[in-house]
């Protein structure tokens, strides 16, 4: 049984699959906003693409110390 309090690290690929992957659900959210003229889902969609791209580049620093 795992300690609740553990966490597994993802590897930097997997940030950098999972960063692209969040950065084009926000874009989808962030058209489907502005096409419905909702402005919460709009900023939803701009929040998500923002910790898409965090993720990413979290991803690319771990490759490159060799995480």
């Amino acid at each position: 049984m795992k300690n609740p309090q553990s966490f597994e690290t993802k590897s930097g690929t997997q940030d950098e699959i999972e960063g692209t992957a969040k950065n084009l659900s926000g874009k989808v959210k962030e058209a489907a906003g502005k096409a419905l003229g909702n402005r919460g889902l709009e900023a939803r969609g701009d929040r998500e693409q923002a910790l898409g791209s965090l993720q990413k580049a979290v991803g690319e620093v771990k490759k490159a110390l060799g995480s």
